[in-house]
């Protein structure tokens, strides 16, 4: 690929960032002839804690992976607070938070170690860096656990330390795969509160979640994504329409109203 193609001009880019964190239009990543994510268009809203939701293989992380420059589009554009991701990544990713679905951590590290070196990394000044490390276990819960290396680490307290370090440099947005899965009720509870404090103090979440309940109770807005397309985005009551909950609204929207029905009568059966 020598360029990714229609990069609007600048009117048209003032227009689509303002007010909003985030703007991908017509994003498209293709494996196999196959468009795993189909030119796609989103906004999310400036300080908004928004869900991205999908089944399996909807090209939710994909599209994540292309917001974040870990993966290159095959075509379209990503603005993130007013920088395009490709054109000027490095100024993007200072802008970004970022925790990834089984990222891998230096595990030989302790968890205040970690945090050092990944201040002095963005360039953040030792007295800073150690003072917001430590301000960051201790709302975490992971003060005692500063000390001990991250390879001794509970799931939980891997998906803390991770937080942790995407909060580190206090950028405007957040991008969550997954933050909660296979967390504990009290870590998951703490990541839940600390997301919270940092949207109410103007930040933005955008998240991926396959818990509707959760993204119910967290979210101001979402996109429902189905088979690499956007069907349904919105703030959370216009999404949700007239169903009862979040969990029927997506199933209606990815047309799967009568999946695992139908069949399967002798299951209800007695036998001798």
């Amino acid at each position: 690929m020598t360029g990714l193609p229609h990069y609007p001009g600048p009117d048209e880019l003032a227009a689509s960032t303002r007010g909003n964190a985030l703007v991908l239009r017509g994003l498209r990543k293709t494996y196999d002839g196959r468009n795993v994510v189909d030119d796609i268009d989103l906004d999310v809203p400036t300080g908004s804690f928004f869900g991205l939701v999908g089944p399996n293989g909807a090209g939710k992380t994909t599209t994540l992976s292309m917001v974040t420059g870990l993966l290159r589009p095959d075509a379209g554009r990503v603005l993130l607070a007013g920088v395009d991701v490709w054109q000027d990544p490095v100024t993007a990713k200072t802008r970004m938070g970022v925790l990834p679905d089984g990222l891998r951590l230096f595990e030989r590290l302790s968890g205040l170690e970690l945090l050092s070196y990944l201040g002095r990394l963005r360039g953040i000044d030792p007295d800073t860096v150690r003072s917001r490390a430590e301000e960051l276990l201790k709302v975490l819960d992971l003060a005692d656990a500063g000390t001990k290396l991250v390879a001794d680490y509970s799931t939980g307290m891997r998906k803390k330390i991770t937080l942790a370090a995407a909060l580190l440099h206090s950028p405007p947005v957040l991008l969550l795969d997954e933050p909660l899965e296979a967390v504990d009720p009290v870590s998951a509870r703490i990541i839940r509160t600390v997301l919270s404090r940092y949207t109410a103090g103007g930040g933005t979440v955008i998240f991926s979640s396959h818990v509707m309940a959760l993204v119910e109770d967290l979210c101001s807005h979402v996109a429902v994504m189905a088979r690499g397309r956007i069907v349904a985005s919105g703030d959370l009551a216009t999404v949700r329409g007239d169903a009862r909950n979040l969990d029927d609204a997506f199933i209606h929207l990815i047309g799967a109203d009568d999946v695992g029905k139908g069949g399967l009568e002798w299951l209800g059966s007695s036998q001798a």
